[in-house]
C-alpha cells in the first residue's frame, strides 16, 4: 500500500503510480484508491499469493479448495480496502497498541518455549518472513481490532429480556439429546454365505442363553473390531448412529439386548448398557451460551454496518475490479 500526498490532483495519478528508484521512474498500475492511500497491482498480487499459499497448506478436498479460491478472487480486494479504512480510522483515533503488542509477543514466546527476542526473530525469519513485516502485520491487526472495539463492540448491550426470549423460542438449541452406551457382537458378512452367518448367530445366541456375559461372548465370537474391544461399541448421542442400528436401539430399555440387526457391513447384536434421556438444560446453565451467541450476532451485524458507513464516508475508487485479469 502506497501513500498519496493529500491534495494531489487525482486525474494525474489514477491508473498508475510513479515510484523513483535509482533515478529511474517505475510506473506501477493502481488497483484502487482509498482516501489518501492506494493499492497497487503488486500489493494485490503479494496479498493474493500469500492468501492462496495459506489455502493450499490447508490441504482441502478439491471441490472445497475451488470454492475457497473463487471466494478469495471475489472478496480479496474489498477485504484489503476495508483493512485500509480501519487502519486509517485507527490513526485518526490515535490508537496505541504498543503495550498489547508487547504482551502478545511475550505470550507467543511463552507458548512456544522461546526465551529471547532474538530467538523469536530467528523463528519468524525461518518461516520466510522478515521479523519487521511480521510485527507490523500484528500491530496493524490489533489497531483494526481496536477500532471495531472502540466504535462498535463496547457499545453493544444485551437486555435480560432478549436473552430469556431467545432461550424460550429456541429450546432445541439447549436440549441435550438422548445418549446410548452400547455393547455389540459383530459378524461380518463378507466372504460368508447366508447359512454360515445363521450358524454363527445361533452360536452367539446359545452362548448368551447359557449365561455367558455379553463381553465374553463378544470377545470370543465377534469379528474385529468388536472382538478386540470385547463388545464395547461406545457412547452415542441420538442421530450419531447408523439409522438401522439406532432404530433397533430406540426400542430397548437399559440392560436389554436387541434382535440381530442386518446392516451393509454385517450383523449386529446390540446390548443397551445405559441410556440417558434427552432433557432441556436449565436457563441458568444455558444463559452464558445465549449471551455469547446474541453478542456475536450483534457484533457481526453492527460491524458490517459500521464498515459500510465508513466506506460510504470515504473516497474509494476501484480502477481494476479484477486485478489478475490482463
Amino acid at each position: 500500500m502506497k501513500k498519496i500526498i493529500t491534495g494531489l490532483v487525482l486525474a494525474g495519478i489514477l491508473g498508475s503510480a510513479a515510484v523513483f528508484a535509482g533515478g529511474q521512474e517505475v510506473v506501477e498500475e493502481i488497483v484502487a484508491v482509498v482516501n489518501d492511500d492506494i493499492i497497487t497491482l503488486s500489493d494485490y498480487r503479494q496479498q493474493f499469493d500469500m492468501t492462496v499459499a495459506q489455502l493450499r497448506s490447508a490441504q482441502l478436498p478439491q471441490e472445497e479448495y475451488d470454492k475457497q479460491y473463487a471466494m478469495i478472487k471475489k472478496e480479496l480486494l474489498n477485504s484489503m480496502i476495508t483493512e485500509i479504512l480501519l487502519l486509517q480510522k485507527a490513526r485518526e483515533l490515535g490508537l496505541n497498541v504498543g503495550e498489547q503488542l508487547k504482551a502478545m509477543i511475550e505470550k507467543i514466546k511463552a507458548e512456544n518455549n522461546i526465551t529471547s527476542d532474538a530467538d523469536l526473530r530467528r523463528a519468524i525469519e525461518q518461516q520466510g518472513m522478515s521479523y519487521e513485516t511480521w510485527l507490523k502485520q500484528y500491530e496493524e491487526g490489533m489497531m483494526r481490532q481496536g477500532v471495531l472495539y472502540t466504535e462498535v463492540e463496547r457499545a453493544i448491550v444485551l437486555e435480560d429480556s432478549e436473552i430469556v426470549q431467545y432461550y424460550k423460542k429456541n429450546p432445541a438449541e439447549f436440549t441435550t439429546p438422548t445418549e446410548y452406551k452400547l455393547s455389540a457382537v459383530y459378524l461380518a458378512t463378507e466372504g460368508r454365505t447366508a447359512e454360515e452367518c445363521e450358524t454363527l448367530k445361533a452360536g452367539v445366541d446359545a452362548k448368551l442363553k447359557g449365561g455367558a456375559p455379553f463381553a465374553d461372548a463378544a470377545a470370543e465370537l465377534s469379528d474385529p473390531p468388536m472382538k478386540e474391544a470385547k463388545g464395547d461399541l461406545g457412547t452415542f448421542k441420538a442421530g450419531e448412529l447408523d439409522e438401522t442400528l439406532e432404530s433397533a436401539v430406540k426400542k430397548l430399555k437399559a440392560g436389554e439386548t436387541s434382535a440381530w440387526v442386518n446392516t451393509k457391513n454385517g450383523w449386529y447384536l446390540l446390548l443397551l448398557a445405559e441410556k440417558t434421556d434427552s432433557f432441556l438444560r436449565p436457563f441458568e446453565d444455558a444463559k452464558k451460551e445465549v449471551e455469547e451467541k446474541l453478542y456475536d450476532e450483534k457484533r457481526v451485524a453492527k460491524g458490517e454496518e459500521y464498515i459500510k458507513t465508513l466506506r460510504e464516508r470515504s473516497y474509494v475508487r476501484i480502477l481494476k475490479p479484477d486485478p489478475l485479469e490482463r
